[in-house]
């Protein structure tokens, strides 16, 4: 029983060194990504590339993703995140992922006129997983960044596959506010490693001493 136990605490923390390594690559892909600026959009960007696109942005379309507690100066807001698709010439539409917007505002969302350029990072699609809140097309209320079902909600046939994180300020209007940064996930893998490894190293020191009584016995 102790080398069953030793070999899955053993097995849990190299699993763990494997997800900090990981971790690590995907930290300074950000970093890089985030020093860099903006560059033109090409048809297969890599995932997090800060780049500036240029189209017309269809309010008509719009759609929501998600849910998010913010403080606003009205206090606390439930709000969601809007998705309006950019259309290009020659190109596909891009699904712009603009800003957090509250459910319930006092102030207008700002709506460029015309041909309007915006920056952001790439989004990679997504599919649902096994416990994914159940997405309402009909409503075009999301929960999954998947670009062809939310496309398809919006009636377009085909759009890129991947989505535009608009990055910047908060316009005069407030709403929507976009993100002020790339993605800063948490790398706790190191810690995890050591607690596996150490339980590892506790149970060898309790069978031991289990072992060493039992022989004088």
């Amino acid at each position: 029983m102790t080398a069953v136990m030793l070999a899955v605490l053993v097995s849990l923390g190299t699993w763990q060194v494997h997800r900090l390594h990981w971790k690590e690559a995907i930290l300074a892909q950000l970093a890089q990504a985030e020093a860099a600026p903006p560059v033109p959009l090409n048809a297969t960007p890599e995932p997090y590339t800060k780049v500036a696109v240029t189209g017309h942005l269809r309010a008509d379309l719009s759609a929501q993703y998600a849910v998010e507690v913010r403080d606003t100066r009205e206090g606390p807001q439930l709000g969601t995140f809007l998705i309006q698709p950019l259309e290009r010439p020659g190109a596909p539409p891009l699904l712009v992922e603009r800003g957090w917007v509250p459910q319930k505002r006092s102030a207008p969302i700002f709506q460029p006129q015309g041909e309007t350029t915006v920056t952001g990072y790439i989004h990679a699609g997504e599919t649902p997983g096994l416990f994914s809140a159940k997405d309402d097309p009909a409503a075009r209320i999301f929960y999954t960044l998947d670009p062809a079902t939310i496309g398809a909600a919006l009636g377009l046939s085909h759009v890129e596959p991947f989505i535009l994180i608009a990055l910047g300020p908060a316009p005069p209007e407030l709403w929507p506010d976009p993100a002020k940064h790339l993605p800063q996930p948490p790398n706790n893998h190191l810690s995890y490693a050591i607690t596996w490894y150490g339980l590892a190293v506790a149970l060898v020191v309790i069978f031991l001493v289990w072992a060493r009584r039992t022989l004088r016995a």
